[in-house]
C-alpha cells in the first residue's frame, strides 16, 4: 500500500492533535506504551526462557553424553569391546565407559546421600565442561583412592582438598557375622563446580578402577556415555548403536532421559508467549478505540477533504497510516529496550540485589548462578511481525469507517 505526500502530510498532522483533542492524544500515547512494553516483556522473557533452555542442555549434555548405553543388572563385562564398536558407528565422537551408584557420604558428623560417578582420568580430561572446572593439580591426582567432590557437597560435609570421606554402600557384603554395609574411605583431591546445583551439591566422582572395586563390578562397567556431533540426531544414532550391538543393550538418549524437565521447560515457554501477547493485543485494541475517537473527531475534515476531490482510498489510506504509525514506533521502541534490557540483564540483577539487598536469583531453585538469556534472531523477528500485523488490523476497522462516511451527512449536522 503506497501513500503519497498528500496522505502523508495529513496522517501525521493528525497524530499532532489540538489541545482539544488532548483526551485523543492520551489514549495514544497509552497504546504506543502497550505496546512498546508488550514487545520488550515478550523479548526478554522469551530470550531469557531461550537462555534457560540452552545453559540446562548445556550442563546436561556436558555432564552426561548425548546417548547411555546399559545392560541391566549384568552390566558390560567387554565394555572396550563394545566401545570400539559404538565408535565405528557414523557420527558419534566419544565412548566413554562408566561406573556410577548411589552411595552416603560422611564427613566431620554430617552425611549425605551422593551418586558416585567412576570414570577415566583421559575421559575426565576430555570432557571440557568438567576439565575446566577442577584445577590441573587435583586433576592429576585423580588416580587410586582419590576423588573429586562437588563444591556444594564439599561445603556442606565441610570438606577440603585432602581431607578423607567414608562412603557407605546400600548393598550388603556377607561376613563372619551376617551381612554389613560395604563402607571405604577416600581422600579428597579437590572440587569442581559446573554452576548446575544439581550436580555440584549431589556428584563424586572416582578413578575407574576404584569405583570398580568399590561397587563390586571387576571388569565390567554399568554405562557407556557416548557423545555424537549432533545432539539433535541423537535417536537415529542410537537406532544404529543398537543394531550394532543387538539386543543384549539398552539405549536411553538425552532428550528422553531429560523429557520432564525440557517438556516442562517448553510449556512455560508455549504459555508465556501467549499470555504475554495479550499485552500488546490489548494495545491494539486501544489503538482502535483512539481511531474511532479519532475519525469521530475529524468527521467535518474528512467531508472537507471529501468534497474537495479526495477519494475514498485517500481518506482509508490516511488514517491506516496514523493509526499504523503508532503501532510503528511502539514496536520499535519496544524492540530498543527489548534487546537493551536482555543484553544487561545480568547487570541489572545485581544492581537490584545490592540496592534492595535481597536474593533476586536463587541458584538453589533456579540451579544456575546467574540469569541466562539468549537471544533468538528468528523469534524477535516473529514478535516483530506479530505487533506490526496487530496494529495494522487495529486500524482496517476505524480507517473504513472515515471511508464510507457520506460528506453531505457529515456536513449537514455539523
Amino acid at each position: 500500500m503506497a501513500f503519497d505526500t498528500f496522505e502523508r502530510m495529513v496522517a501525521f498532522r493528525y497524530l499532532r492533535p489540538r489541545r482539544q483533542e488532548g483526551f485523543i492524544s492520551v489514549i495514544a500515547v497509552f497504546s504506543l506504551l502497550g505496546i512498546m512494553l508488550g514487545v520488550a516483556t515478550l523479548i526478554i522473557v522469551m530470550s531469557v526462557m531461550n537462555g534457560f533452555r540452552a545453559e540446562l542442555l548445556h550442563e546436561i549434555l556436558g555432564l552426561n553424553g548425548h546417548l547411555g548405553i546399559v545392560a541391566g543388572p549384568n552390566n558390560l563385562r567387554n565394555f572396550d569391546a563394545a566401545a570400539e564398536q559404538v565408535k565405528s558407528v557414523p557420527g558419534v565422537v566419544a565412548v566413554h565407559p562408566l561406573v556410577e551408584g548411589q552411595v552416603l557420604a560422611s564427613a566431620h558428623g554430617q552425611s549425605s546421600g551422593i551418586l558416585v560417578r567412576g570414570m577415566r582420568e583421559s575421559d575426565l580430561a576430555a570432557e571440557a565442561l568438567l576439565a575446566q572446572k577442577i584445577a590441573p593439580d587435583a586433576l592429576a591426582k585423580f588416580t587410586d583412592d582419590n576423588v573429586l567432590v562437588g563444591s556444594k557437597l564439599a561445603l556442606k560435609l565441610g570438606l577440603s582438598p585432602g581431607d578423607a570421606v567414608t562412603f557407605f554402600s546400600p548393598n550388603s557384603q556377607p561376613t563372619a557375622f551376617g551381612n554389613v554395609p560395604r563402607v571405604k574411605t577416600y581422600h579428597v583431591a579437590g572440587t569442581f563446580e559446573v554452576g548446575m546445583y544439581q550436580y555440584d551439591s549431589n556428584l563424586v566422582l572416582m578413578p575407574l578402577p576404584a569405583a570398580q572395586l568399590f561397587f563390586q563390578t571387576p571388569d565390567a562397567a554399568t554405562s557407556l556415555e557416548v557423545f555424537v556431533d549432533d545432539p539433535d540426531h541423537s535417536i537415529a544414532i542410537g537406532y544404529a548403536i543398537q543394531a550394532k550391538l543387538g539386543n543384549g543393550v539398552g539405549i536411553v538418549d538425552w532428550q528422553r532421559s531429560n523429557q520432564a524437565i525440557l517438556g516442562a521447560v517448553q510449556i512455560e515457554r508455549d504459555v508465556m508467549f501467549i499470555i504475554l501477547s495479550l499485552i500488546v493485543l490489548v494495545a491494539a485494541f486501544n489503538i482502535i478505540s483512539s481511531m474511532i475517537m479519532l475519525v469521530k473527531d475529524k468527521t467535518r475534515d474528512i467531508a472537507i477533504l471529501r468534497t474537495m476531490g479526495a477519494t475514498r482510498g485517500t481518506i482509508l489510506r490516511i488514517f491506516i497510516l496514523s493509526g499504523a504509525s503508532i503501532g510503528v514506533i511502539g514496536t520499535i521502541a519496544g524492540f530498543v529496550l527489548g534487546i537493551a534490557f536482555t543484553t544487561h540483564i545480568e547487570e541489572l540483577r545485581q544492581f537490584l540485589q545490592h540496592v534492595l539487598g535481597v536474593t533476586l536469583f536463587d541458584q538453589q531453585i533456579y540451579f544456575f548462578t546467574r540469569i541466562p538469556a539468549k537471544i533468538d534472531p528468528q523469534e524477535v523477528i516473529s514478535v516483530l511481525a506479530m505487533a506490526f500485523g496487530l496494529s495494522f488490523l487495529a486500524t482496517l476497522y476505524p480507517s473504513w469507517r472515515a471511508a464510507r462516511l457520506d460528506p453531505v451527512e457529515a456536513l449537514r449536522y455539523e
